[in-house]
């Protein structure tokens, strides 16, 4: 038997990003050395992408993506396309453990608004080829351009003018995805990671930021950007303690934020990674305060090719289902598979398989 939920996120969910074929990456290299136009470019990237949003068909996925087989960066590349935010060559790249990423950042250097964004196209590419199948598409959470953004100070002298203006190019956004036909939205947000362990508290108080603000800062500009949505489109928010070639940046369990993650945010779902210790238990979900609150569960990990038991993947549904519905749980892999375009360590044929295991187990739980 098939699983009968028919609104997202769906039972059997994913994150949004695949691995980049060989081909795509051949040509982003054709198309930085002048050996190829930007139409020839985009012309492989429509192929690949057709060819990988058949197979996520053919998986059994719902919903679909694009696989941000056109972006760099699961973030950079939207917010850098907002009016007001370009992108520059920092000194150093974003540290993960054992692994630095290139040296690209943001940064504000005009009022920031929402106009004309290329994204707009990308999305209307992937509407046109989803047919009977939902077309997820995922952006940055606002709260990127917080944590990630350097300011300057003439533009905006203090942060309230920034935040003011980047929740309003937030709605226009949702309204310009929804005018296309969007109405599978998600929001990818590390920021909150940063609330989570004791060290990196400890960190953000040494830099002057009160950690308690800034998860109120956090979810008050989710929550307004998302506000005028329409009844119909559902928006989800990834939260993720970092993805990059197959590593992380940091460690610690939802409890010091999960009152106002669980029970203060108003978005339809959340994707939480749960795939490992780092992640701590379940029981910050008793937290969740409304049974509309899609939780969704990140128990496959995206990192590594090893199938995870699936008895034991049961086993931690059944205990999620201690604290909230059976019917709000839904199963995806913790993250995406390729959140910039290097990728994690695993092949395509390990994140196919990974994502059939989703699927079966989710058969196999909601049956």
């Amino acid at each position: 038997m098939t699983i009968t939920k028919i609104k997202a996120p769906f039972r059997a969910d994913q994150v949004g990003s695949f691995l980049r074929p060989e081909r795509l990456k051949e040509a982003r290299l054709q198309k930085q050395n002048g050996e190829i136009t930007a139409e020839q470019l985009r012309s492989i990237e429509d192929e690949e992408i057709i060819r990988l949003v058949k197979k996520q068909k053919e998986v059994g996925l719902r919903a679909v993506t694009d696989g941000e087989l056109r972006r760099a960066w699961w973030h950079f590349d939207f917010l850098g396309g907002l009016v007001g935010v370009e992108f520059y060559e920092t000194d150093s790249g974003l540290q993960f453990h054992g692994v630095e990423t290139r040296a690209h950042g943001v940064k504000v250097t005009g009022k920031i608004d929402f106009d004309q964004h290329p994204f707009l196209e990308d999305y209307k590419f992937l509407h046109s080829i989803a047919g009977d199948h939902v077309a997820k598409f995922t952006i940055p959470s606002p709260n990127m351009l917080v944590a990630r953004a350097q300011v300057d100070q003439k533009v905006y002298p203090n942060q309230e003018s920034l935040i003011d203006d980047l929740i309003r190019a937030y709605q226009k956004a949702i309204k310009a995805f929804y005018d296309e036909g969007c109405r599978y939205l998600q929001l990818d947000d590390t920021s909150w990671a940063a609330l989570f362990s004791e060290e990196s508290r400890e960190k953000l108080e040494k830099n002057g930021q009160d950690p308690e603000k800034l998860a109120a800062l956090y979810a008050r500009v989710i929550n307004e950007s998302i506000m005028n949505k329409p009844e119909d489109m559902v928006i989800t928010m990834h939260i993720c303690r970092g993805n990059f070639k197959s590593t992380y940046t940091s460690s610690g369990g939802y409890d010091y934020a999960s009152e106002i993650i669980f029970g203060g945010l108003n978005v339809d779902g959340l994707f939480l990674e749960f795939d490992d210790e780092r992640s701590g238990g379940f029981e910050s979900l008793r937290h969740v305060n409304r049974s509309n609150l899609q939780i969704v569960l990140g128990l496959i990990t995206s990192k590594f090719g090893d199938l995870e038991n699936p008895e034991n993947v049961k086993a931690r549904i059944e205990e999620a289902n201690k604290y909230i519905s059976l019917d709000q749980i839904c199963l995806s892999p913790q993250c995406g598979f390729s959140s910039t375009e290097e990728g994690n360590l695993l092949t395509e044929e390990q994140q196919w398989d990974k994502v059939r295991h989703v699927i079966e187990i989710a058969n196999d739980v909601w049956k």
